[in-house]
């Protein structure tokens, strides 16, 4: 018998490997290339352990998975030392891996190629320090930095615990710390709900010079008072990423809609899902996403382990390649591997 989901609300989908097992799949398209620009690595009590060896065995599930870029997510900070310094040593940890994976031994695949820190920006000026810490931990891979700003009052209701104050990336103090990153060459990853969408637009148009990347599609909620008003919450989110799209400084990712949060109920079957029901939900946010940005400017991500409570990396990789089918091999070439690795110099 799988191993039924958890039905209280926790942060994110318990991962259960019998259930993901049941579902294998013929890999679509097996030779197209691939840049993952979004996976975490973490050993928590609270998340599992999701290391070099988990991720190896997701990327060998037969997609052509050339590299990937590592994304921050509290993990393998620095035990002591100033507070603001300390998530240095997550950029240390990935680097460490990255070098793992430079020497061949454990395949072709370029794992961590780019590293996405983090670095407190209502530090202001003085998170510089943090940030140049940063690219010499990096070993030449860093690349920027994201700064979660996702928050919204009927969070617990999908089981995010970290309440953030509104408004973040208004504050002075925030953009005093944000204008830091242009001048040294990096990146700024964005993870918010698609309520808050509109202060990202004020930011970018703010600082058209910083390239900016919105994870997750841009985080339309689908649980709590905006369960069962999907229509209602897409026409807004819709919009919203319209007006995005109008800034040329930012990107998409395409993925992460396998979060709780999202509110579908693929984790919800006997076995993991199928890729053609994977597609079918996710197909009007990927579909209108490249419709705003085009390919040029959108990239398909895994966001595992997170995901993987939802659904396998070989799964997830052929849905992204169903909705992708009629796409030209130029454009298939700039979702799966050409825009990461420009946005992220890989």
């Amino acid at each position: 018998m799988p191993t039924a989901p958890p039905l209280a609300p926790t942060a994110h989908l318990a991962i259960r490997p019998d259930w993901l097992a049941a579902r294998q799949e013929e890999v679509i398209e097996p030779e197209l290339p691939i840049v993952d620009p979004h996976h975490h690595l973490v050993d928590r009590p609270e998340t599992g352990r999701y290391l070099l060896p988990e991720l190896l065995a997701d990327l060998n599930t037969g997609h052509n998975v050339v590299a990937t870029v590592y994304l921050e997510w509290l993990s393998m900070y620095r035990a002591d030392g100033p507070a603001e310094l300390r998530p240095v040593g997550e950029v240390e940890f990935a680097n460490g891996v990255a070098a793992m994976a430079a020497s061949g031994a454990f395949g072709k695949t370029r794992v961590c190629a780019g590293i996405v820190g983090t670095a407190d920006l209502s530090l202001g000026a003085a998170v510089e320090k943090v940030l140049e810490a940063e690219i010499a931990a990096g070993g030449g891979r860093f690349r920027g930095i994201r700064y979660i700003t996702a928050t919204h009052p009927a969070q617990a209701q999908w089981g995010s615990p970290v309440l953030r104050p509104e408004g973040l990336l208004r504050q002075p103090k925030v953009r005093e710390g944000f204008a830091r990153l242009a001048p040294l060459g990096l990146s700024f990853d964005a993870w918010m709900y698609h309520t808050q969408l509109g202060e990202l637009v004020d930011l970018a148009r703010a600082f058209p010079e910083t390239p900016i990347v919105l994870d997750h599609v841009g985080g339309p909620i689908g649980l709590g008072p905006y369960a069962g008003r999907r229509d209602e919450v897409f026409a807004e989110w819709k919009a919203r990423i319209g007006e995005l799209a109008a800034c040329p400084n930012v990107c998409i990712k395409l993925g992460g809609l396998g979060m709780r949060m999202f509110g579908f109920d693929v984790h919800l079957g006997d076995i993991a899902p199928s890729s053609e029901q994977l597609a079918a939900a996710w197909r009007p946010y990927v579909e209108t996403c490249i419709a705003a940005f085009g390919v040029e400017r959108a990239m398909f991500e895994s966001n595992f382990p997170v995901d993987k409570g939802s659904c396998g990396y070989q799964a997830l990789w052929n849905a992204m390649k169903r909705i992708a089918a009629n796409y030209s091999a130029a454009e298939k070439a700039a979702l799966f591997s050409g825009t990461a690795t420009r946005f992220y110099r890989l």
